[in-house]
């Protein structure tokens, strides 16, 4: 179990309780350089806040992450407190996809949690902000918080406006999905072409329930998140001016000694993963909540989340499920009003504690009701699912579980014969190819953690997202897929390939099924069967051309306890 850096101690500390061993320690001479930064006296006893700032110009996501930063930095100031920004790395999920690139995307959010933890305590700062830009950042900085047990809390750097194509509302999803379409001669590649220079027009996370709102919305809901900071889009004022806010919210948290393991209740976690079910959230959601709860010391595994996602029923009609975005949201009130409803429909505990030092229930109660009328929110009576298009199976080809998400199918059971592939590549080219036939089961394996760094692997699902294979075939595999996709897609099967994990024994013409009511998948040859081949499998001889993998491989859980190092998840 993790343990936290400093011990929460049972009464109010100095809101300098750690910097102060700094500025007014006995090691005067560090002094220097505070003088330098512009300090006056008064400021050594001001509390210091460390900013964690996702930088990477060279993505839409995280471009405005420094000016942000800045933001916040001066509401520190106004506060009372002295906020340092400081750079993280940060990995663009889009840019990366369908090349080895992808492979550092999930280590991105181990080095981002490790560098918060680092420079945080190494500066001996008093708190914490994370800023949540891309699909990998908010994660890492909430498991940096949880590690530390510092106060602190997370922003969303806020969505992209929505691109437009015929006067239709278009995103990244329509990017991809164009693309496969044009592929398989469904549209034009110049039409194609036209969505894909068009979706994206300026700063902001991907505005779909895609893994970065995915994670906003979980934020949210288990408390470390500001109310409306997900819903706030990149551009625009109220994401300035709740920025600038944000010190006077850590200047509370200092004040009343509250930590994020007061917030981080398993109770805490049910509202997480329940809004990332009734919202139609990305699977990538479930990977990083079993890390956080790893962090945080909660039990919260698999089969608490297999139980939530037969319970929660999906009531959002964001994309990809759906074609909403958070701009439409943001234009119905924003997040808290569709937390309302969720704790209305009796899907939220209203009295887990969050970063306002209120209740959930206390932020949300001045919400209004949802517009009557409006295509993106509905009642639990009128459900777009009775339960989630997530479920968490079990069964002889995943011992330690997978994650299916199956928004495009309109039955709960598929059976189907293997068809086995070691490089997504080969998926898309099979797939133009038309040599994937309805009923197939695509299984794509060697792209676990171990073995790759878990990638996402969109290029492949979206190639199965035609008209004639999405939800006609289901897709298995040890690695990740972008929230993005859609389909029938069952992902971070453990254990992995690479490690002897049962997928590694499949071979193409087997069949295999799975039940989402019963949480079962089953790859249906015999145990003697199953002994003979593995007695004849040997570890594939894995080489990283890069040593950031190396170092992952060397440390790294297995998915059902959410990838994180193996020290954390002991």
């Amino acid at each position: 179990m993790p343990t936290s850096h400093i011990p929460h101690p049972t009464s109010h500390p100095p809101l300098n309780w750690n910097s102060r061993h700094l500025t007014r320690g006995w090691q005067k001479g560090i002094t220097a350089f505070y003088y330098g930064l512009g300090f006056k006296d008064d400021d050594f006893d001001k509390p210091q806040v460390g900013i964690g700032t996702p930088l990477l110009d060279g993505n839409l996501c995280n471009v405005h992450a420094y000016e942000l930063a800045k933001e916040i930095a001066a509401g520190c100031r106004e506060a009372g407190l002295i906020g340092f920004p400081f750079g993280t790395p940060a990995v663009s999920d889009n840019i990366t996809q369908g090349h080895l690139g992808g492979r550092a995307s999930l280590v991105s959010r181990n080095i981002i949690a490790d560098s918060a933890e680092m420079v945080t305590t190494a500066h001996g700062y008093d708190a914490m902000i994370g800023l949540h830009c891309c699909d990998k950042n908010g994660p890492g900085f909430a498991m940096a918080l949880a590690r530390m047990n510092y106060p602190g809390l997370i922003v969303s750097g806020g969505s992209i406006r929505p691109g437009c194509h015929n006067k239709r509302d278009t995103s990244i999803l329509d990017v991809y999905d164009s693309q496969a379409a044009a592929a398989v001669g469904a549209i034009t590649p110049e039409e194609a072409d036209q969505i894909l220079r068009t979706a994206c027009p300026g700063p902001g996370g991907c505005g779909i329930a895609a893994s970065f709102n995915t994670w906003g919305l979980a934020m949210e809901a288990i408390g470390l998140m500001p109310p409306f900071s997900s819903s706030h889009l990149a551009e625009g004022k109220a994401k300035r001016v709740e920025c600038r806010q944000v010190g006077t919210l850590v200047r509370n948290l200092l004040e009343m000694n509250l930590r994020p393991r007061d917030i981080l209740t398993k109770a805490a976690f049910g509202n997480a993963m329940r809004m990332i079910c009734a919202a139609g959230g990305s699977t990538n959601g479930v990977l990083h909540m079993l890390a956080l709860a790893a962090e945080a010391g909660v039990d919260f595994t698999l089969r608490d989340i297999q139980t939530i996602c037969r319970e929660t029923p999906v009531l959002c009609a964001f994309a990809p499920r759906g074609t909403k975005t958070m701009a439409d949201l943001e234009r119905l009130g924003g997040t808290p009003v569709l937390m309302k409803h969720l704790l209305d429909a009796g899907l939220l505990d209203g009295g887990c504690l969050t970063v306002t030092g209120k209740t959930l229930a206390e932020n949300v109660a001045d919400a209004p009701p949802i517009a009557a009328g409006n295509e993106l929110i509905f009642s639990k009576d009128e459900c777009l699912k009775p339960y989630a298009d997530m479920a968490i199976c079990f069964g002889n080809l995943a011992p330690g579980g997978v994650v299916f998400k199956v928004s495009s199918m309109k039955e709960p059971r598929f059976r189907g014969k293997a068809l086995c592939f070691d490089d997504p590549r080969a998926i898309v080219d099979a797939a133009a190819a038309k040599r994937i036939m309805p009923g197939s089961v695509i299984v794509l394996r060697y792209w676990g953690p171990v073995a790759a760094g878990m990638p996402e692997v969109l290029v492949a699902t979206a190639a199965l997202a035609t008209k004639e294979l999405d939800g006609k075939v289901a897709f298995l595999s040890d690695t990740r897929v972008s929230g993005v996709s859609h389909g029938a897609i069952g992902v971070h099967l453990c254990p992995e390939a690479a490690v002897g994990g049962p997928i590694a024994l499949v071979q193409d013409g087997d069949d295999i099924s799975f039940d989402l009511t019963k949480g079962d998948l089953t790859l249906h040859v015999s145990d003697d069967e199953l002994a003979n081949r593995k007695s004849n499998w040997r570890p594939p001889t894995i080489t990283y051309d890069v040593g950031y993998l190396a170092t992952f491989a060397a440390t790294v859980g297995q998915a059902d306890v959410g990838c994180v190092g193996n020290v954390r998840a002991t």
